[in-house]
């Protein structure tokens, strides 16, 4: 099974695993707004499945 990271984590913190903030984005435009939610310093990570 391959997923990503952003999908992994969801599923720890449904199972009550501590996760760090974050959101997923597919877009300049949601990475900006998701950006402006969590406020602060932010790092942008790209994922892709190899």
């Amino acid at each position: 099974m391959k997923i990503h990271e952003y999908q992994a984590k969801a599923l720890l913190a449904a199972a009550g695993v501590s996760v760090p903030r974050g959101e997923p984005a597919f877009t300049a435009d949601e990475a900006r707004a998701v950006a402006e939610r969590l406020g602060g310093r932010v790092v942008v990570k790209a994922q892709i499945h190899a």
